[in-house]
Formats: C-alpha cells, sequence, structure tokens
C-alpha cells in the first residue's frame, strides 16, 4: 500500500468533517479505501459516544426553526458537556438539521425508552388483530411477526430511529454518533415541541 497522500485525507475530512490525524489514522487502516476509513470513522464515533454517554450534559442550546411558509415550527434542546461546544458551528448546525427533520419526518418521541406504553400497548393489539385476520394463530408466530412490526413502528415514530431527512443511509442516532466523535463529550436530545397549524 503507497503512503495516504495529504489530497486523500484533506479528501476524506472534506467528506467527515473529522479531524486530520483521524482521517489519516482512519485511511491508514482502510489501506486508502475511503468506504472502509468512513466506516471506521462512525464506529469510533458511537465508541465515543458509548464511553462518554454518563457523563452530565448540563450545557446545551435550545433551537428553534420555522419551515418556509410559517405552518410548521418546531423547538429542540439539545445538550452536552461544555459551553465550548454548545458555541460550535457544528453543534449548532446539527440543531438546525434536527429541527428540519422532526418538522418532515413528525416523530412523537425521542427514543423508544421515551414511548408511552399505553401507546405501545393498541399498537400490538391492532398488529396481533391483523395477523389474526391473515389466518396466523400460532403463538410462537404471533410474537415473531408481532416483534418486528414493533420495531418497525418504533422506528417510524422515534426521533433517534428514524432515518435521517439529510442522510437516509444513517438514523438520527448514527449521525448524532458522528457528531459526538467529533466533539469528543456526550451529545443528547433532551426535548422536542413540534407546532404545525391546524394539529393539536
Amino acid at each position: 500500500m503507497s503512503k495516504i497522500s495529504l489530497d486523500d485525507i484533506q479528501k476524506l475530512r472534506e467528506m467527515t468533517s473529522m479531524g486530520m490525524m483521524d482521517c489519516k489514522k482512519a485511511l491508514t487502516e482502510a489501506e486508502g479505501n475511503f468506504e472502509k476509513a468512513i466506516e471506521l470513522l462512525r464506529k469510533r464515533g458511537a465508541a465515543v459516544a458509548a464511553k462518554r454517554g454518563d457523563n452530565e450534559t448540563a450545557q446545551g442550546i435550545v433551537h428553534a426553526y420555522i419551515h418556509p411558509g410559517s405552518t410548521v415550527g418546531v423547538l429542540v434542546e439539545i445538550n452536552c458537556e461544555t459551553d465550548f461546544v454548545a458555541r460550535n458551528d457544528e453543534f449548532k448546525k446539527f440543531a438546525q438539521d434536527v429541527c428540519m427533520h422532526i418538522a418532515a419526518m413528525k416523530p412523537l418521541y425521542i427514543s423508544s425508552a421515551d414511548v408511552d406504553q399505553a401507546w405501545v400497548a393498541k399498537e400490538k393489539d391492532v398488529i396481533i388483530a391483523q395477523i389474526k385476520h391473515d389466518g396466523k394463530t400460532k403463538e410462537e408466530f404471533i410474537e415473531k411477526v408481532l416483534e418486528g412490526r414493533m420495531q418497525k413502528v418504533l422506528g417510524e415514530v422515534c426521533l433517534l430511529d428514524q432515518k435521517f431527512v439529510k442522510n437516509d443511509k444513517l438514523t438520527t442516532q448514527q449521525v448524532m454518533q458522528e457528531l459526538i466523535g467529533k466533539m469528543g463529550e456526550s451529545i443528547k436530545i433532551r426535548r422536542f415541541a413540534r407546532y404545525e397549524i391546524g394539529l393539536y
């Protein structure tokens, strides 16, 4: 494998917004393969997120977004560990992107841990009725199908599990993990509110 060029490092940096040294290391490990290098950087972001996940996030911003036409608005609170990161332009851009995502994708909850259990019970009842209507009555079959369909439903209503509106190859959670990898500290979406004319 030939030496990794500065142009390659710069190209990966432009693709990922990661630091030069991180890009050089990833390209070296991936033997110049950009797709593998990007995957390595994503995994590092997830590892940093896992390591710093319990750290206190007492800083952050509340960001507001009004969709063109002024019929949809979003408020989101995103927390981090330091005011230094809270003032970072990339952190603010992430907040803006999350607001745009919420405006477009209409999540009901942040994560599956926040989902109202009464809502889950109703969804399960509907899915079970559909399965039985299709003539499937074996309990083990019902349980297996129910689990798969509930995961799909939760992926549609939970912000962190939704495919990110600006990059549908990643979930919102994965995009946030990449930012955590870049910033080097814990970041959490604390809460959000979505307003739309005529909806309550």
